[in-house]
């Protein structure tokens, strides 16, 4: 010790003070300072990005899919991966809260082998409850959680998601969808809020109760992916993935406020580009550039002008599809082409599931040919350890399984239901039919009565969700059960059983499941799912289902119809027979808030967060159209 350290001891001694010894203070001295929790975030950030080398940086914009490092996770190190995820129904063998607790720490421990230690993390579409875990709450989607109008409801719902997703070890969801649909052709309507702007921002809270809860939310599909016009869609998909024809004007009254309010109120953690295109009508239709590619929305808009200080996303190899000229027919994806448009446009981490390697490698290419600049890699990088810093994720890599317990747990499930109950929408309610007398004979038919998988709908278990007795969680039909003990049920699928005594028929129809392209009206059907789901997608109940509602109306004096389903059905032709009429939406594992409201232990209270229209013919319709005569208008909704 020099003297005037000596010095510095014995005045330390005299006034009180701890002497911190030598070995320590040279510990501190040699210890980086980001892995110093005191010290400012922004520091520990110009820290470590001086300690890393260019392959340091491109791995921190990296993510990968579970199953391409499941097999051989020291690949985690070897790529330097900043993240990892699981795409819809990509789960742990045993798929329990044990199991993903279990695999994010052995995917965390290769990361932390790295000679900066800095942590992965792990990502997961949790879009309505976390879905894929079995045994997990599974909440209304977006659309019925936009009929309830309650964004301290919505706080609380996604609040719930928070802890059971911290639960089993993940610090980030792509959640939630702040889009706003304008076409209920589009296989995502559901994902929406509802078709005003408005309502969307006012539901933004979504993200408060993610980030409160301690998971870093995901903002998307930024921007306009409800707005694409039929037609336009990526492939097959007749309007997902498509072009949204706009002027700058109409694109940020109609498609931009959500991302104002996400960044500038809820200050979001990260935000995913769509894979849609944007078409500027002020220098003439027929030049759309994709969002993945548009740097004037991700860097000049979103960065710039509303000041986002967090980091992009890329979705599911979505600079796959930027068109690359320079590439040669058939070549491989991502081409160099598409990583250098992409990064230069603003995007931070990439989603490659499986082509991480050959990501790195052109990232690598680009920057060493000058073609991306270091100071754009350090930019995205810097965005990504600030959101890691910001988790505590340096401090607490690993997840604890001591909360698994509140997967699915008692509380989360009453939140459900009081959720699902909230986002009925009476629309019909003829000499007050509704709410039934809890001793009534009532007839229950219809294949969504007793259909957890169909009543869930996508995004559960698997991506595309499945029919049947897909998750643990409560029926309609048990609900009803269970709502009204001394009712006399009886209950037929297909209304084969005598209807002859019955006070009141329930019929509960509408949509199986499906997500993104795939539920596209007109689109391609889901080849691999359960036999349900490969009937073609419309905007009309299936003849199945109106088979049975005319059989049970026709037969009862008093019937109730349930429209189990993740947009619309037009039902005009067979509204005059139905008395009561309810869109149920996709409810989730909670059915028993159906029957809540259908025998009046909770009232109808829910209004339509988007146009209900009268014929297929009218559709895209939206609240504000210059011809607006809909079944039912935006924001209809009975009251008991």
């Amino acid at each position: 010790m020099r003297p005037h350290s000596k010095i510095a001891g014995l005045v330390a001694c005299v006034l009180g003070l701890g002497v911190v010894p030598a070995s320590a203070a040279a510990q501190a001295a040699a210890s980086p300072a980001y892995l110093n929790p005191k010290v400012p975030v922004e520091k520990r950030v110009a820290d470590l990005l001086a300690r890393m080398t260019l392959d340091d940086k491109i791995g921190q914009m990296t993510q990968a899919e579970r199953a391409f490092v499941t097999g051989d996770p020291s690949l985690i190190s070897s790529l330097r991966l900043g993240s990892v995820l699981s795409g819809g129904g990509s789960v742990p063998p045993g798929n329990t809260p044990a199991a993903w607790v279990e695999m994010v720490n052995t995917f965390q421990s290769y990361a932390l082998r790295t000679p900066l230690k800095i942590p992965m993390i792990y990502g997961v579409d949790a879009v309505h409850g976390h879905g894929n875990v079995y045994g997990a709450t599974v909440f209304p989607h977006n659309i019925g959680l936009g009929a309830s109008r309650d964004p301290r409801l919505v706080e609380r719902v996604y609040r719930a998601t928070a802890e059971e997703v911290r639960a089993t070890g993940i610090p980030w969801d792509f959640a939630p969808c702040v889009c706003v649909t304008r076409d209920e052709r589009w296989g995502r309507s559901y994902e929406s809020f509802g078709e005003d702007t408005g309502l969307v921002v006012r539901l933004s809270t979504a993200i408060d109760g993610l980030q409160r809860g301690g998971v870093l939310a995901t903002a998307k599909h930024y921007a306009g992916d409800g707005d694409t016009e039929y037609g336009t869609g990526s492939g097959d998909f007749t309007i997902d993935q498509g072009i949204t024809v706009t002027s700058r004007a109409d694109f940020a009254r109609i498609d931009l406020p959500p991302y104002v309010a996400a960044v500038r109120r809820h200050h979001v953690g990260t935000v995913m580009p769509s894979f849609s295109s944007v078409d500027w009508t002020e220098d003439g239709v027929g030049n759309p550039l994709k969002m993945h590619a548009h740097r004037e929305l991700l860097t000049g808009t979103l960065k710039g002008k509303l000041g986002f200080d967090g980091f992009v996303i890329s979705d599911w190899e979505g600079i796959h599809q930027i068109p690359d000229p320079a590439a040669p027919a058939g070549a491989p994806q991502p081409t160099a082409g598409q990583v250098r448009v992409a990064v230069n446009a603003g995007v931070d981490m990439f989603m490659e599931p499986n082509t991480s390697p050959l990501f790195q490698q052109h990232l690598r290419a680009e920057v060493t040919a000058g073609r991306v600049s270091m100071a754009r890699i350090d930019d995205a990088v810097r965005r990504i350890l600030r959101a890691k810093f910001r988790l505590g994720l340096f401090e607490h890599p690993y997840a604890s399984a001591d909360r698994i317990g509140e997967v699915g747990s008692a509380a989360h499930r009453r939140l459900a239901r009081e959720a699902v109950a909230r986002s009925q929408v009476l629309l019909k309610n003829a000499r007050g039919l509704l709410p039934l007398r809890p001793d009534a004979k009532v007839y229950v038919a219809g294949r969504n009565a007793d259909d957890i998988g169909n009543q869930a709908g996508g995004w559960t278990i698997d991506w595309q969700g499945r029919s049947g007795d897909a998750i643990p969680g409560t029926t309609i039909l048990e609900g009803i059960r269970s709502v009204a003990p001394r009712a006399r049920v009886t209950f037929s699928a297909d209304a084969s059983a005598p209807v002859a005594g019955s006070d009141v028929g329930v019929v509960v129809v509408g949509e199986t499941p499906y997500a993104e392209g795939y539920g596209d009206v007109g689109g391609p059907a889901w080849p691999y799912g359960t036999e349900p789901q490969k009937e073609p997608k419309s905007l009309t109940l299936q003849p199945g289902d109106r088979a049975v509602v005319d059989k049970v109306c026709d037969a009862v004096a008093k019937c109730v119809v349930l429209l189990v389903s993740g947009r619309p059905q037009v039902i005009t032709d067979q509204l005059g027979k139905i008395d009561a009429l309810v869109a149920s939406w996709l409810p989730g594992s909670e059915g028993a808030g159906v029957a809540d409201v259908l025998f009046g232990r909770r009232p109808f209270t829910g209004r339509l967060p988007v146009s209900w229209p009268a014929s297929v013919a009218q559709v895209p319709i939206n609240v504000g159209d210059r011809d607006y005569r809909p079944l039912f208008p935006y924001g209809w909704g009975l009251r008991t």
